[in-house]
């Protein structure tokens, strides 16, 4: 199973539209997580009729239409695999024993907010994913997106994906 994994897009105030190369891997993956910071609706909509299966939460910047639609925390079994995804998770430090404590029953925990990418996991197991922004890299050098695959209930072949400067 291949996931697609993004997060603070902030259509259309970061950028006008999701870069090209992130778009043109959206046929090749079974599952597309966004962690939250949408700002618009047309992007939803976009993400939905060109996904497989979308697993999307609210963010911050999430005005009602998106709440409406979107919950604070979704969850989903993913080849045997308990995803969980939310949007914020707090400061950097102590993130993988809070995170751990919160959610006892994840292996994975996709989360966005700070637009800096983030691979570690927590004591006991819990595999914390930030995928970055592919809009806004605000002080990081690229805007980025992560993809990987589970198999066999575990997750492989984590990937972050630089995209070009605009």
């Amino acid at each position: 199973m291949r996931l697609l994994l993004i997060s603070d897009t902030h259509l259309p105030k970061r950028a006008k539209k999701l870069p090209e190369q992130l778009l043109a891997g959206l046929p090749h993956a079974d599952v597309v997580i966004h962690a939250g910071d949408w700002v618009d609706t047309a992007t939803l909509d976009l993400l939905e009729s060109r996904s497989r299966r979308l697993i999307g939460v609210y963010g911050n910047n999430d005005g009602p239409e998106l709440r409406a639609r979107l919950p604070e925390v979704a969850y989903a079994d993913l080849d045997g695999l308990r995803f969980g995804v939310i949007h914020e998770t707090g400061p950097a430090q102590g993130r993988e024993a809070r995170c751990a404590a919160r959610f006892p029953d994840l292996d994975v925990l996709v989360f966005g907010h700070s637009h800096i990418p983030w691979d570690t996991t927590a004591p006991g197991g819990l595999r914390l994913l930030n995928p970055g922004s592919p809009t806004d890299r605000r002080s990081r050098p690229h805007c980025t997106y992560l993809t990987a695959v589970v198999a066999d209930g575990a997750l492989t072949d984590v990937t972050l994906h630089r995209l070009p400067q605009r």
